[in-house]
């Protein structure tokens, strides 16, 4: 066991350039102040978290190779990644040199790995309930579209699925370049003016979300009857947006930063008062922030920082996330979540329509038996607000 006064060395892997910066650059902020915190209450008996940083410029291939580095100098836990396909690059990575992926957003689930904590929501706590809600608030007719990699193909499979299961249906579904130029983004919306869907389901990320809802209000949609609903698009998105492009579209996930509870309000607080007034928190934000206390809290209950011994200390923790509680399922390594669907205000807030009274158990594979599923109890226990 190393000595005490030793530091306890973790990477962080988050793009602060390129086309998904607007929010990987959230997530770094909320791990530097976690560990801050961390480090503020006495480290980890005494050890300082100390952090090896790099930028991967949203370049999966550079997420690969910088997560090589850092593992080869001696990292064995890093805090990363956004994309699906910069999460697949770095797994294999992590996998043979015997290290720990946290890895904080939202994925198309059917995944494990022994070396990953996945504490963003899996596919049954945000597209079952988001599914529900849009068909039963706005109509069964879906137009998807989404950046072309991993999550929003898989994405919208799931999507589409669902949609069919409820007597829906998918009236096209299109991919966009990672980085959309406007004739890109102006054939999607000339192909909604002419299929008239009642919902667009968006699997755009980064810089082109932010273009695809610039377009959709110059195009004059009325979204209070066809809003665009998404998984990705959260306050980041919309900041950079501006509210104008962003009020009254539809966001699935387990937190927004309008949570109205003692952790959140800390939380946003101290968030905002380092990173400044309007410094937008999404889902991924927070559960960059949580998993970084809970590492640190299970590092300090099973005494050390091996992968298996924190990976065993995490199945009894339980931490207060400023979403709710949270804990990890140990046979899934993903986590509960508590299922919220909301919409974007005038003022840039997601204004909360709907919530779970519990937090959800992890299904990433979507096995669970017909009948009443697990999901399908809390869809049942909806509060509508």
């Amino acid at each position: 066991m190393p000595p005490r006064s030793a530091s306890v060395d973790v990477g962080v892997l988050f793009s602060q350039s390129g086309v998904t910066a607007v929010v990987e650059e959230t997530q770094r902020r909320a791990v530097l102040l976690a560990i801050d915190e961390v480090n503020a209450s006495g480290g980890i008996e005494g050890r300082e978290i100390v952090t090896a940083q790099t930028d991967p410029r949203s370049d999966p291939r550079r997420f690969g190779t910088e997560a090589a580095s850092l593992v080869a100098s001696g990292v064995r836990t890093i805090f990363g990644c956004y994309m699906s396909s910069a999460r697949r690059a770095v797994l294999p990575i992590v996998e043979r040199g015997n290290a720990l992926l946290f890895y904080p957003t939202l994925y198309e689930g059917f995944e494990f790995s022994p070396n990953c904590i996945y504490s963003g929501a899996a596919p049954n706590q945000n597209s079952i309930v988001l599914a529900d809600y849009l068909m039963k608030t706005y109509g069964d007719r879906f137009y998807s579209v989404g950046s072309n990699y991993i999550f929003p193909y898989e994405s919208n499979r799931i999507m589409r699925d669902l949609i069919q299961n409820r007597g829906g249906t998918v009236v096209d579904e299109r991919y966009i370049p990672l980085v959309p130029d406007a004739e890109a983004i102006s054939t999607i919306i000339d192909e909604i003016a002419r299929l008239t869907p009642t919902i667009v389901f968006s699997t755009v990320v980064g810089d082109g979300a932010t273009a695809l809802y610039r377009a959709y209000d110059r195009a004059g949609f009325d979204r209070t009857r066809m809003p665009i609903g998404s998984l990705t698009t959260g306050e980041p998105e919309i900041a950079a947006m501006g509210p104008d492009a962003g009020a009254g579209h539809i966001t699935s996930a387990p937190y927004f930063c309008s949570i109205d509870t003692p952790e959140n309000r800390r939380f946003v607080a101290a968030f905002r008062a380092r990173y400044g007034p309007e410094a937008p928190i999404s889902a991924c934000t927070e559960a960059a922030y949580f998993q970084v206390h809970m590492f640190a809290q299970a590092a300090r209950l099973s005494g050390s920082t091996k992968r298996q011994d924190i990976l065993a200390a995490l199945a009894q923790i339980r931490f207060d996330a400023p979403q709710g509680r949270v804990e990890v399922d140990w046979s899934s390594h993903h986590t509960y979540l508590t299922p919220r669907v909301a919409r974007a205000s005038q003022s840039g807030i997601f204004e909360i329509a709907y919530e779970a009274e519990h937090p959800l158990r992890p299904d990433p594979y979507m096995v669970e038996p017909s009948g009443e599923t697990p999901w399908e109890a809390v869809r049942n226990r909806l509060v509508n607000r």
